[in-house]
């Protein structure tokens, strides 16, 4: 569970000269904690700041929580003066809310009162929007990021947002302790997907284990046979194993998944990206050819894996599977210009939590660009809206590239591939080239449903540009 921190700001001339003010304010930022609690989040509420001396005691305090963001609710006007000590102390990302306690004062009421003191008083009520150029120009003249929630505390619009910040602050501390696994090397020639592993360690705060075939190799040849059988009824239970896989094929895999689920676990990752080749024949082309159904099942719980050696590309189906959404391994294989469509699929591994139906095991004589043969996983995304993410490495910085689509029905092709058929506001030819102009891979991550929203808010989080295309 993330840690949020939360502090009002008010003015203490105000207190004494408006009876209640304070009572009433506090009321306020008390029902906006216990709604971001709701979202997961343990919210260490430390109540109104109004002077500057108070300011400095809660900084201070808000430092020794460890927190990972900090929520400011401008209650009322307040002085900029009791905000920058906390904010400087602290160095952490910061998100003000601008938040009423409802859409619009009642004027009729209000004017009513008759009394200007308590009309006086009720107006700084409502006066959340005086304070917030004021922290806004001391935020840009003192180089602090920062960004906004405005509205009222019962307009739904402004708790998704608060959910949206609290999500990609989980996401930014999931792939801050993630231990990215990479076996093997890199598909020769394969330019695009060349990746530098210190940018990625450096843009998200993963770690990078390099693990070894050999490794892997010595926890297969100890597999046993109750645990082949084991790893057999996952397989029978995960998917629609076909009739024409033969039983040494499946062993085969059996054991391969055994050995990665043990590799997985010494090393304690959270996602892997491999490949190799070798020479034809060799026991490590046996492990590589029968890794298809192991690593989609290890997709499917929370531990994504790549093929191709795309560590990019493990990164974004990694914030995929940490936002809940999947993040299936996808390259493009067609375009549909009668159906204005885009095809996107890969031979696997899949993340089967996403499917449309259940996922099947087929078999291959021959991996398209690969040696061997061997298992292979047919399924489609999940019928509905999706997003589409792929972590960039640019010429001058690593940023996000997402998009917003649709998985539609419609004839796919049965070759043994995850495979599906997308569809784009601006059509497939501007999404095509809208998207491959900003160079990412050919690799892409897809998740189920429209979370761009949550993926910007992350890239604030972690100081990467966020790319949306549509």
């Amino acid at each position: 569970m993330i840690k949020v921190g939360l502090f009002g700001i008010g003015l203490d001339t105000y207190w004494p000269q408006f009876k209640g003010l304070k009572e009433r304010l506090e009321g306020y930022q008390d029902h906006i904690a216990k709604k971001m609690e709701s979202f997961n989040a343990q919210v260490v509420n430390v109540g109104l700041v109004d002077s500057p001396e108070k300011a400095i005691v809660t900084g201070q305090q808000l430092k020794k929580e460890d927190i990972d963001m900090l929520f400011l609710y401008v209650s009322t006007y307040a002085l900029s003066s009791t905000v920058l000590p906390v904010i400087q102390k602290l160095k952490c990302p910061v998100v003000i809310l601008n938040i009423q306690p409802v859409a619009a004062i009642d004027y009729e009421k209000f004017n009513a009162l008759g009394d200007r003191g308590k009309m006086t008083g009720e107006w700084l009520a409502h006066c959340q929007a005086c304070s917030v150029p004021e922290l806004a120009n001391v935020f840009n003249r003192a180089g602090i990021g920062y960004d906004f929630v405005t509205g009222y505390l019962d307009e739904e619009s402004v708790w998704t947002e608060l959910r949206d910040w609290i999500d990609a602050a989980r996401v930014k501390r999931v792939m801050n302790n993630n231990r990215l696994g990479v076996l093997g090397h890199y598909y020769g020639g394969m330019l695009d997907v060349y990746s530098d592993l210190t940018k990625q360690a450096a843009a998200f705060g993963t770690h990078i284990e390099i693990v070894e075939m050999c490794e892997l190799k010595k926890y297969r040849d100890a597999v046993t046979d109750n645990e082949v059988e084991t790893k057999l009824e996952e397989f029978n239970n995960t998917f629609e194993v076909a009739d024409t896989c033969e039983k040494e094929e499946l062993v085969r895999a059996a054991k391969t998944s055994i050995a990665l689920d043990t590799l997985v676990q010494n090393h304690k990752l959270g996602s892997l990206a491999y490949y190799y080749e070798g020479e034809s024949g060799n026991a490590y082309e046996n492990m590589v050819t029968s890794v298809i159904a192991g690593n989609t099942l290890l997709t499917g719980k929370n531990v994504p894996v790549a093929g191709e050696y795309e560590v990019k590309n493990a990164q974004a189906m990694k914030i995929m599977d940490a936002f809940g959404v999947g993040g299936s391994f996808s390259e493009f294989y067609a375009m549909d210009f009668n159906d204005d469509i885009v095809m996107l699929g890969h031979d696997g591994p899949a993340h089967f939590a996403i499917a449309e139906g259940k996922v099947q095991l087929v078999p291959l004589p021959v991996y398209h660009g690969k040696p061997g043969k061997g298992l292979s996983i047919q399924m489609s995304v999940k019928h509905g809206p999706v997003t589409l993410l792929s972590v960039v490495e640019g010429k001058d910085d690593v940023f996000l590239l997402v998009a917003e689509g649709a998985s539609v029905e419609g004839p796919v092709l049965h070759i043994g591939n995850t495979n599906s058929r997308y569809r784009f506001s601006i059509g497939a030819r501007a999404f095509m080239n809208q998207w491959s102009k900003q160079g990412p891979s050919h690799h892409c991550a897809i998740g189920v449903g429209h979370i761009a929203n949550k993926i910007e808010k992350l890239g604030k989080l972690l100081n990467l540009r966020v790319v949306q295309i549509c």
